[in-house]
């Protein structure tokens, strides 16, 4: 079996692990809160009447700093509510176990021995050619 064989099976497996569980769990609570969804909306529809007014040939700087501060205002309420906390946290946990992923795969690369690549620090990029050594 080649490596693109093994690498989706694997992947196949990573859809059970409890991270992308919890990630996809948490993405279906947001999909399936209504307030939550107009409030997305309604910060979307803000965004594009501040960018068209910033794309004005002369400008309102008032207009764009009020509108900024209700953008701002609308995005602090969404991500107040519980089920984009919880979004968030699960979208951490599962950008980490990437970040390990891509540790392992980049080590491997450069004739490393995955088996013994551990879980990167928070910090961690998965980009080893920054780093100076998780493994």
């Amino acid at each position: 079996m080649d490596c693109i064989e093994l690498f989706k099976k694997a992947a196949a497996a990573m859809q059970t692990d409890s991270r992308c569980v919890a990630l996809n769990s948490a993405q279906k609570a947001c999909d399936e809160n209504a307030a939550l969804q107009d409030l997305i909306g309604k910060f979307n529809l803000m965004r594009i009447d501040m960018n068209e007014e910033i794309g004005k040939p002369e400008r309102n700087n008032q207009k764009i700093a009020e509108l900024n501060e209700k953008v701002g205002q609308v995005y602090n309420e969404i991500m107040e509510t519980a089920e984009m906390q919880a979004y968030n946290e699960a979208k951490t946990a599962v950008e980490g176990m990437i970040n390990h992923i891509n540790a392992i795969v980049n080590t491997a690369v450069e004739g490393g021995d995955p088996m013994l690549v551990e879980e990167p620090s928070a910090a961690c990029t998965g980009s080893c050619s920054s780093c100076s050594g998780c493994h």
